[in-house]
């Protein structure tokens, strides 16, 4: 049995076991990681923290240099996670923080191909996961109290008698797993959400889903206002400049963007595209692009 842990057995004895769910789920996504500057937008590791304040809401993230930050990449296995919480709980079956499941589950939930690097991604991701910290005034009752967490408390590889592998454990933090069981801080998102290969897109999704939603007059942001709350390293100019390709590549599932100036501003826009029932069937069939991410 390999394992990565901080493992605290008085944790893992006081939970039940939940074991993942098979077959189709809808993606879900937590409403508090959708808008906000968890993750790391970047392929290369990032080990510079991110310090975001806005208001009274206010996030530290630190990485540890052997890993680097959580990416978002990375945060689908909490999507996946995500995801399986709330399946379940619409079922009527019991919820917990500790889940059990397999490599390959998660790997197909994502679009992920399934082979031997893909599986040591995937393991990289739960280190990455497991070892990046967060503090954040987010569904905290005092906001000058520190909550301090990881994104996955623990997680180890399961084997039989003959070292043959039956799959992962990890345990959730109690921050994300409230944030889900509760109906109204998740969303569904689009499965092509996944196909998304760059992180800025990525992000950009998350945030016009959780703005956007479907509503007929869409949402707008000021791209300096988008800057800051990415958390992202590069400089406002860059940024924007990614963000007008996006915007010409109309690269998110579902949405339609355009660029807007005024009063020496510069505004994305946003507004749910119209659903073609046949384009979402032909979306669902369709083979998935080649596969190039971390």
């Amino acid at each position: 049995m390999s394992l990565h842990v901080r493992c605290d057995p008085g944790e893992r004895a006081q939970l039940d076991l939940f074991r993942s769910m098979p077959g189709e789920i809808a993606p879900r996504d937590a409403q508090d990681l959708m808008s906000w500057p968890f993750f790391s937008l970047a392929k290369r590791k990032r080990t510079a923290p991110i310090e975001f304040r806005m208001g009274e809401t206010w996030i530290s993230v630190e990485a540890v240099p052997e890993h680097g930050m959580a990416t978002i990449w990375d945060a689908d296995v909490l999507i996946w996670a995500a995801s399986q919480i709330v399946q379940a709980r619409d079922a009527g079956r019991a919820t917990s923080r500790l889940m059990m499941t397999t490599p390959h589950e998660i790997l197909a939930f994502t679009g992920r191909s399934i082979g031997r690097d893909h599986y040591d991604r995937l393991k990289a991701a739960l280190d990455r996961l497991q070892s990046t910290t967060v503090a954040t005034s987010i569904r905290q009752q005092h906001q000058r109290r520190r909550h301090r967490f990881s994104w996955i408390n623990e997680w180890r590889e399961l084997a039989d008698g003959q070292g043959r592998p039956l799959g992962i454990e990890l345990i959730l933090p109690d921050w994300f797993y409230a944030g889900v069981v509760d109906r109204a801080l998740v969303l569904t998102i689009d499965r092509a959400y996944f196909d998304l290969t760059g992180g800025l897109e990525r992000w950009l999704y998350r945030i016009v889903r959780k703005h956007g939603g479907h509503q007929p007059g869409g949402w707008s942001f000021d791209i300096a206002h988008l800057h800051l709350k990415s958390g992202a390293l590069s400089p406002l100019k860059q940024f924007a400049f990614e963000v007008r390709a996006i915007v010409h590549r109309q690269a998110l599932p579902g949405y339609i963007l355009t660029i807007e100036y005024g009063f020496g501003r510069e505004r994305l826009n946003f507004v749910a595209a119209p659903v073609d029932p046949l384009d979402r069937a032909m979306r669902r069939l369709k083979l998935r692009p080649v596969d190039n991410r971390p």
